[in-house]
Formats: structure tokens, C-alpha cells, sequence
């Protein structure tokens, strides 16, 4: 999902840029409405603060909204309620008073996509990931070949969340947030343990790539490919996280690699001043 954050306060503004992309959007930081009005590249949302040096952001607010549908959020030291009142009038879906929280950013971000966002259509029967895995989401149950997998609801929580984007990075956090608990806080090493199981349950048919301090992507086998992961026993290369081949999985507690995105990384935690808990003011 990418966003435009127009800020024009550095240090506020490289926070939140922090917190959105440990949160897996893809962020593009202007400081002027003028360089807002000329940002190209399609956005799925526009975080707009109205203190910008070169115009008052209610103009830019208002100029955006003729332009078209994009949902925006005003982010601003105005906590003045005719301010407010005036900014959703002219066209912002939400305000969002300084100092604010990230966490609560990206709460706002996502309430706004759940609004304009259609409804995906149901799906009518299985679906087919490549030629050997299918996947039925009403039934919740899973096959790999012509054989039904038995996974836990988790598991199967995991696979049908990674599914609905193949290919798409994912950050721990989504994950966590989305399979898990909406409110998670804490340690996300359980995640590493039911990725590594997918990957030993579904060798062959799908591959679920780490992204060292991100998170995961899954990715669909290709008719030729031999194993699950960049280089299987059909290539000769090593396998990526593959319990059944010995192959060593990337960022996997139970096989004796260190958790992605945890201290041993270096990575900033969850939860602290900068990164995605504290307060931005």
C-alpha cells in the first residue's frame, strides 16, 4: 500500500515513516504542497498535515479532493474544532490532532481503506495456488496434490492470509495483527514456528520467503521448480527453510536461526518512542 506523508516537520515526519514501513506500506515523504500537487505516481492514501511552509494544506486538501477519490487523513498541531470541522468538510476522511501515537495512525489508515475499499466478492468454490496446492476457504480445508493437509487453525489461518496476496510482502506485524490478535504486543517468534511448519507441510507447491527485519512473502511454485524455496532439490541449490531436506530456515527459532525483527537483528522493538508506540508531537 503506498502513501504520500506530506510533513514538513522532519523529525515527526521520520517517525511516522519508520512506524508505516515496519507496518509494510510503502511511504513517499514531500515537505510543501507544492510538492504534493506534483507528486505522479498513483497513491492509495495521502497523510496531510495543514502546517505546510508554502501553502495552508486545507488548499491542498480541497485541490486533491477535485482531483479525484483518493482517501486522506489530516495530521496537524490545529486541534481546533472549526479546524477540524472545516478539513472533513472540504474533503478529508479523518483528522488526526497532534501529538498522536503511530499505532493510532495506522488504526485511522485502516478504518478509512476498510470505508472505501468494495467488499471482495465471496468466492464461489476452491481455489488453485499453481498446479498443486488448492486451497477452500468456505470449507476451510487444504489440499496438496490429490491429498488433504491437515493443518492447525492457525496454520490454516497463516496459509489463507498469505494466499490472498501471493507474492506480496508481509510485515510480522500485519501477520500477527491479522491471524493472531488485532491488539498483539510482544514477541512474534509463534509466527516463525507455523511458517516453518507450512514450509515442511507444503514442500514443493509454495515457498514462503523471509525478508531479513520485514517480515514474509509466500510465493507459488512454478511447473518446473523442484522444492519450495530458491533453489530446490530440482536446481541442486539449497532449500529455503524446508524441515523434510535439512535445508536451514531463515529466521526460524525452531531450527537454531535467530527471529527476524528481533533484538538479535538489531532492529528497533515494537512498541518503543521512535519506532511505532510512542508519541509524536
Amino acid at each position: 500500500m503506498r502513501v504520500l506523508l506530506v510533513e514538513d516537520d522532519e523529525p515527526v515526519a521520520e517517525s511516522l515513516q519508520r512506524g508505516l514501513v515496519r507496518y509494510g506500506f510503502e511511504v513517499e515523504w514531500v515537505t510543501t504542497g507544492t510538492a504534493a500537487l506534483a507528486a505522479a505516481a498513483p497513491y492509495d492514501l495521502v497523510l496531510l498535515d495543514l502546517g505546510l511552509p508554502d501553502t495552508d494544506g486545507l488548499d491542498v486538501c480541497r485541490a486533491l479532493r477535485r482531483r479525484g477519490d483518493v482517501p486522506i487523513i489530516v495530521i496537524s498541531a490545529r486541534s481546533d474544532e472549526t479546524d477540524r470541522v472545516v478539513g472533513l468538510e472540504i474533503g478529508a476522511d479523518d483528522y488526526v490532532s497532534k501529538p498522536f501515537g503511530v499505532r493510532e495512525v495506522i488504526a485511522r489508515i485502516r478504518a478509512v481503506m476498510r470505508r472505501v475499499q468494495p467488499k471482495a466478492q465471496p468466492t464461489t468454490g476452491p481455489e488453485r495456488y499453481g498446479a498443486r496446492l488448492t486451497v477452500d476457504r468456505k470449507a476451510a480445508r487444504v489440499w496438496l496434490d490429490a491429498a488433504e493437509v491437515a493443518l492447525t487453525p492457525k496454520e490454516y489461518d497463516l496459509l489463507a492470509f498469505l494466499t490472498e496476496e501471493p507474492g506480496a510482502l508481509m510485515s510480522r506485524e500485519q501477520i500477527m495483527e491479522a491471524v493472531w490478535d488485532a491488539n498483539w504486543f510482544g514477541p512474534t517468534k509463534t509466527l516463525d514456528v507455523h511458517v516453518a511448519a507450512l514450509r515442511r507441510k507444503l514442500a514443493g507447491a509454495v515457498a514462503i520467503e523471509a525478508v531479513r527485519g520485514v517480515g514474509f512473502r509466500l510465493v507459488i511454485a512454478g511447473p518446473g521448480d523442484g522444492g519450495p524455496g530458491d533453489g530446490g532439490p530440482g536446481d541442486g541449490g539449497p532449500a529455503l527453510g524446508n524441515l523434510g531436506n535439512g535445508g536451514p530456515a531463515h529466521g526460524d527459532p525452531a531450527l537454531g536461526g535467530p527471529a527476524l525483527g528481533g533484538p538479535a537483528l538489531g532492529g528497533p522493538a515494537l512498541g518503543g518512542p521512535a519506532a511505532d508506540g510512542g508519541r509524536v508531537s
